[in-house]
């Protein structure tokens, strides 16, 4: 994977979607080859094998290109007094449209009301590689910064030239620029009026120190709150368009499985429905959803499936299935110091296996796309993390230049990872192609939990040796799978070796929220309680003896004082845990209190108190509603979410079968922020819910003097975990 200046330069190998093969290879490349039959469509796959590949010559976007340098890329002052804001990062529901328009408003030093963000178009807003790996606020809300405080000099040196004075005595204010001496004062829309600000942003912006902020670090009600709460806001599953059809896909009958035939409709639907068969694809477009579904039901169609593992051999699979992949994908290694020496000479020594399964990303709004042709021209509507990617994906399916096509992204019904790519799109923008009027695709329930991408699944094994002062001598931690996102170990351990194994896998995997940062924090969190109880030592008091790192010390050490932690002692049938760390620049740290119902074994999370630490905080109410979302996110995980397979098919593919944290699940949950205004901002949409998991895992051992080893936890009681 190139270098893009948008994302971080590591890219976590459990991004499998990133690299995976497209879901459909169409062999037809233009309407020319169509055969018609009578008002209907049925498209067959004719086309030789020498035109299917020619490909357009159109340059798709280098990773590795800079990103803009000119004002008027990011950011246009109208003489209607309304700035608007360009950026390639989209919302999800993580209200990031509010937190970068505060940023443009405390450097440009303008009303926040009058600021409208343009976001995630790919004909309007410059290149981003995507929303995901909490990098939002710490690349995009500092670069918006920068074009602001460019824009805020640039204005003040046109106002100095205007009324022939030094810069340095004007102020910036509310959209305004003064003259103190004289009381003389300017619009902003007037002093641009009829020209753009095209300066190019300089290297060294005299960005505002968090100290001296105004608007960032303030509780900013959520842009645009009122459409949502109304039902006002369209999503991106809301949009039509005249004319518009609705579009079906024929699925597989199971994962690996390969289209051998495919028997020609019934003539009850030809006159009525649009049916496409190109490659593996098949497909109908019908007045209504309804009329597609059952034109999609009459289709007959062969199969040859492949013979895939169940969920109770899931385990022992990827254990035995390593592979030597390579790029971002391929294993990992870290090791320092002599692990094996200091594992044998070790006062007490442990070994355990740590098992995480399949869940799925369930978000309230499954994918969908509306897809437009004009002429040779294509615009889609979908939801996704990645409108650029999603560009190419459709130019390379359909075999046209990306200038040709738009993608926009409508603020969608959440994410959590699950939609960096753009199947959904693709297939309306086939169906669309083809019955050439404007296409609306929809995933069912269903299709969304089986045809989407999983949370990777894995195997963790780890082995640690501490002396009789509590002070851990080894450390020997290897996953196989799941991922390496938080894999390395943030205690001071002079012997360590980490390994991140590659394996086969089942399911179709790939990114979710917090990616493997949370089967590793649970693991590793989990083994240090082991480790703490081997020693006889509190918890907290093991963890603190064995860290060093300031930050973490510091939210480890508020989230107990809020918890009371060592004060008081858990009531009969409770427990506490504790369980924290660090992932993409910030420190979280989480405080548990479970009940057992001694006559089901249910469990039910009582309290949590998480601390979280993340830089100069840009919105607190904000930054509070990410870390409630992620705990509640987070109990799912914990103790119920898992995907049922077996010989690839999904067996729970409805919310009626698969377990989600329902009203009844939320705890008393307590945010401590802890606000480091010397520190750059980083992103908080991963890291709290790291430590939910092995506390609450902890807890109940605490409560009971079972340890259990995977998730999820207790699914149906702590009898059957």
């Amino acid at each position: 994977m190139r270098h893009d200046p948008t994302v971080s330069s590591t890219l976590e190998p459990e991004r499998y979607e990133f690299c995976a093969p497209t879901t459909h290879r169409f062999e037809l490349q233009r309407r020319d080859f169509f055969k018609l039959l009578g008002a209907g469509v049925l498209i067959i796959s004719a086309v030789p094998e020498a035109i299917a590949r020619q490909e357009s010559g159109a340059r798709a976007p280098q990773f590795g290109e800079p990103l803009p340098k000119e004002i008027s890329a990011w950011l246009h002052i109208g003489e209607n007094g309304v700035t608007t804001v360009y950026t390639g990062k989209v919302e999800i529901g993580q209200n990031i449209r509010t937190s970068l328009a505060q940023a443009v408003a405390e450097e440009l030093r303008f009303p926040l009301e009058r600021i409208e963000l343009v976001m995630g178009d790919t004909q309007l807003t410059p290149y981003d590689m995507g929303t995901f790996g909490s990098r939002t606020t710490p690349t995009m809300n500092l670069q918006l910064r920068k074009v602001s405080a460019a824009a805020r000099e640039t204005l003040l040196a046109l106002a100095a030239k205007q009324w022939n004075v030094d810069a340095g005595g004007l102020v910036a204010s509310d959209g305004k620029i003064t003259d103190p001496g004289t009381k003389r004062t300017v619009q902003y829309a007037d002093l641009v009026r009829g020209q753009q600000l095209s300066q190019i942003i300089p290297a060294d912006d005299p960005l505002i120190p968090a100290s001296q902020w105004t608007v960032e670090g303030q509780s900013i009600a959520k842009v645009d709150a009122r459409d949502f709460v109304t039902g006002k806001h369209r999503y991106p599953s809301d949009q039509t368009a005249p004319g518009m059809l609705y579009g079906k896909v024929l699925r597989p009958p199971s994962f690996g499985a390969t289209l051998v035939s495919v028997d020609a409709p019934s003539q009850d639907f030809v006159n009525d429905v649009t049916f496409v068969h190109d490659g593996d694809f098949v497909g109908v477009a019908a007045a209504s959803s309804e009329a597609a579904a059952q034109a999609v039901a009459a289709i007959h169609a062969t199969w040859k499936e492949q013979p895939q593992p169940s969920r109770t051999e899931l385990f022992d699979y990827l254990k035995n299935s390593p592979v030597e992949a390579k790029g971002f994908e391929g294993a990992s290694r870290y090791e320092t110091g002599s692990v094996d020496q200091a594992l044998a000479s070790a006062d007490h020594r442990l070994k355990q296996t740590y098992h995480v399964n399949y869940i799925a990303h369930a978000p309230l709004e499954p994918r969908a796309a509306l897809a437009q042709w004009s002429g040779e021209t294509l615009t889609v509507w979908t939801g996704t993390q990645r409108p650029f990617a999603v560009r190419t994906e459709l130019a390379q399916a359909l075999r046209i230049p990306e200038d040709r096509i738009r993608v926009l992204m409508p603020d969608m019904g959440s994410a959590y990872g699950g939609k960096h790519t753009g199947e959904c799109a693709v297939e309306a923008a086939r169906l669309a192609r083809a019955a050439n009027r404007p296409i609306k695709l929809v995933w069912t329930r269903e299709e969304e939990f089986t045809w989407a991408y999983f949370r990777p699944a894995g195997v963790i094994e780890i082995s640690g040796g501490v002396g009789l002062d509590g002070m851990i001598a080894a450390w020997e931690f290897t996953n196989y799978n799941s991922g390496a996102a938080g894999i390395r170990t943030f205690y001071d351990i002079p012997n360590q070796r980490i390994v991140f194994q590659p394996t086969r896998y089942p399911l179709r995997q790939g990114s979710y929220r917090a990616l493997a940062a949370t089967a590793n924090h649970f693991a590793r969190e989990s083994f240090m309680d082991e480790m703490a109880h081997a020693v006889g030592q509190d918890p907290l008091e093991f963890r603190l003896k064995n860290l060093k790192d300031e930050r973490l010390r510091a939210v480890f050490q508020a989230a107990a004082e809020k918890f009371g932690w060592g004060h008081a002692q858990p009531a009969v049938g409770h427990g506490f845990g504790i369980g924290g760390g660090f992932e993409k620049g910030g420190n979280v740290a989480t405080c548990a209190e479970v009940a057992i119902d001694p006559s089901t074994s249910e469990v039910r999370i009582v309290r949590v108190v998480v601390a979280f630490e993340c830089g100069a905080i840009v919105n607190p109410d904000n930054l509070k509603s990410q870390i409630l979302g992620g705990n509640v996110m987070g109990i799912g995980g914990a103790l119920f979410e898992a995907i049922d397979f077996d010989n690839g098919r999904v067996l729970n593919a409805r919310f009626s079968k698969y377990r989600v944290p329902r009203f009844s699940d939320v705890p008393q949950i307590d945010v401590v922020l802890v606000d480091r205004k010397d520190l750059p901002s980083t992103g908080a949409g991963e890291t709290p819910l790291v430590g939910l998991a092995p506390a609450v895992g902890n807890a109940i051992f605490n409560a009971t003097g079972k340890r259990i080893r995977s998730l999820p936890m207790a699914p149906h009681g702590i009898k059957s975990a």
